[in-house]
């Protein structure tokens, strides 16, 4: 069984990668018998989107694409998004969730890539080497110490302790750090990192605010003027996370003003689609401010890494089924059955789907050998092993039950 390839010829399958996917990816697929690959090194606008997703089966991003509820309504053969980073934010996810289309993404393969480099720019940073770097690039020699410090003894402040989070404070205490840390959810602290009751006790008492959040409704503009005005004086911002995260114009008027000493900015409300492009942000200029065009986990390593990870789970939900790491189509994960053939059937969630399922292939006496049923707000998966002989009529069966989304002979 570990050999048995899909129904459709993999020879067959359609697969768009878009904004300069690791090469890894490609050879994977390749590898794995799935020539027809087609690699794209930017990403592509709605209605490029549109025309070139029509007959394609499997689609591969990174976090510029914007995959729209009209993007994913032309796309009528798609099966599954790989999401080649850590946030799914650019796709419709609920458009998605409808259409059956199940959505992967990398969360933690860069995670160490963005924590080195947080911890890079804190030194940096409260050592001022940016305004020294541009003296010396301008033929000024700028040898002082005042306003340089160390970074042992001084409190990191972690707002968001997930996966980079806890990273970021594992790696500071190395260097002597002491760590408070915010999150709304309550994680437990690793080495001896300590939890804030709040956002204001945390920017009040930290030397460097680091943010580690996910861009949500509740997260934009979390760092705004009213609780800049909380920061301790001198501080230093560095958002490697979100571009709503973090209101720039606040941010530009505390660095004018001396409140903030420092900020280390990846990520930006709008930022260029390509390489090249015009790019402006009101903290260009400022004194000891490091800009850079989100790059946070641009390792060669980190993208090798997403490149296996996202490939494995679209390689085990082609040919195996399995959708865990899904986050639209529930969570399935069973093993081959020797002797029998695998459907998946995807439909709306509503009451007597599987009870149809179940009288319309006893009727007609197919034997199903192995069954399995998850559900989430919206819609139902179904993994069903069924007798070879039978197996064809079987799938067309499936395809007249009344709410069925999508249905595929797995092999």
């Amino acid at each position: 069984m570990s050999n048995a390839i899909t129904s459709y010829p993999k020879e067959k399958i359609n697969i768009l990668f878009l904004e300069n996917i690791s090469d890894k990816a490609v050879q994977q697929f390749k590898q794995n018998g799935y020539t027809n690959v087609k690699k794209i090194s930017g990403a592509l606008s709605e209605a490029e989107l549109i025309n070139a997703v029509k007959d394609v089966h499997l689609l591969g991003i990174r976090s510029k694409t914007q995959i729209t509820e009209k993007v994913l309504a032309a796309a009528t053969k798609l099966q599954a998004i790989g999401c080649f980073c850590i946030g799914v934010n650019q796709v419709n996810l609920k458009a998605a969730t409808k259409q059956g289309i199940t959505v992967f993404n990398a969360p933690y393969s860069n995670t160490r890539s963005v924590a080195e480099l947080v911890i890079g720019l804190a030194i940096m940073l409260i050592r001022r080497i940016p305004d020294k770097n541009k003296a010396a690039h301008e033929g000024v020699w700028l040898k002082d110490a005042k306003g340089s410090f160390e970074l042992r003894g001084k409190t990191l402040g972690i707002i968001g302790y997930g996966n980079i989070g806890s990273q970021v404070s594992v790696l500071a205490e190395g260097l002597g750090m002491k760590v408070l840390f915010y999150d709304v959810e309550t994680k437990l602290p690793l080495g001896n990192a300590v939890a804030a009751k709040s956002l204001k006790e945390l920017v009040s008492k930290a030397d460097i605010i680091s943010l580690h959040v996910p861009e949500t409704p509740q997260t934009k503009n979390l760092i705004n003027k009213n609780i800049i005005r909380n920061f301790k004086p001198g501080s230093i911002l560095i958002n490697y996370a979100r571009g709503e995260v973090v209101d720039l114009d606040a941010l530009a008027k505390a660095l004018q003003e001396g409140q903030l000493s420092g900020a280390a900015i990846d990520v930006f409300p709008w930022e260029p689609e390509k390489n090249g492009d015009k790019f402006n942000s009101p903290l260009q200029g400022l004194n000891n401010v490091i800009l850079t065009p989100h790059i946070g986990g641009s390792t060669e390593e980190a993208q090798q890494n997403i490149g296996e990870d996202v490939s494995i789970k679209l390689f085990n939900f082609l040919e195996k089924g399995i959708t865990n790491g899904s986050h639209t189509v529930p969570p399935i994960s069973l093993p081959p059955v020797e002797g029998a053939h695998r459907i998946l059937h995807i439909h709306n969630n509503v009451p007597g789907v599987l009870s149809a399922i179940n009288s319309s292939l006893s009727s007609n006496n197919i034997n199903i050998v192995g069954q399995y049923l998850k559900t989430n707000d919206t819609i139902g998966y179904v993994v069903l092993d069924v007798d070879k002989k039978l197996s064809k009529k079987a799938l067309e069966l499936l395809k007249q039950v009344k709410e069925t989304i999508k249905v595929r002979m797995l092999y």
